[in-house]
């Protein structure tokens, strides 16, 4: 479902349809934990933020101008027109409605569950659980500085984190590759876990995904 409204997202055409879908995908990120939903929505709010601002100074489109700015050296005139605005909005809503796709997904899903059950994009399920995982890390390395007396703060502080979190992702990515290779993954006749039953409305979750792109392509 998620994955569904985030390709309808980028397959619609109208600014009020991608932003009704980003809008009903932030609220869905408001159930998310309020300690880690924090970072997912101010990441996404401010890379669509930017998106908007900077698309209208690097587009030439459309003739019917709303500002009319300073001309440039190689740049040229920086203005803005009425097309340019909507353009920006629209790309702008898509990025969002994506972004708060993903914080979703990181948020609420069990991703464990996840693994278990789709079998045809297992690799691809796995990789989705870096972030995560690193933002577990992250959280464990400041209690364990706070522990020793040392207060985390500000973006120097945090910036200090990125080497510990680097070496224990390379070392999680050896340790996860070795116990691959000795459970046998991708050999023929391994064992596996039983993948839980279908329901009823796992597959009418399926329908109305599928729903949901066809109407973002033909009618949004």
């Amino acid at each position: 479902m998620l994955a569904a409204l985030a390709a309808a997202a980028l397959l619609a055409g109208r600014v009020w349809s991608v932003g009704l879908i980003a809008l009903l995908l932030m609220l869905v990120c408001l159930r998310g934990p309020r300690s880690r939903r924090r970072f997912y929505l101010i990441g996404t709010l401010f890379s669509a933020g930017a998106l908007f601002v900077l698309t209208p100074f690097v587009e030439t489109i459309g003739s019917h101008p709303v500002w009319a700015g300073p001309i440039v050296p190689v740049l040229g005139q920086l203005d803005v027109t009425h097309e340019e605005l909507t353009s920006a909005a629209l790309n702008a809503l898509r990025l969002a409605a994506v972004g708060f796709a993903f914080a979703a997904y990181a948020l609420l899903l069990d991703h464990d569950r996840l693994l278990r059950s789709v079998r045809f994009a297992r690799t691809a399920a796995l990789a989705t659980r870096l972030l995560p995982r690193l933002e577990r890390d992250a959280a464990g390395f400041v209690e364990s500085l706070r522990g020793r007396g040392i207060a985390v703060t500000g973006v120097r502080g945090h910036a200090a984190l990125l080497s510990p979190l680097l070496a224990s992702s390379l070392e999680r990515g050896l340790s996860l590759a070795e116990a691959m290779e000795a459970r046998g993954y991708g050999r023929a006749g391994r064992t596996s876990v039983p993948r839980p039953p279908w329901r009823a409305r796992d597959t009418a979750a399926v329908a109305l995904a599928v729903s949901i792109v066809i109407a973002g392509a033909l009618w949004l």
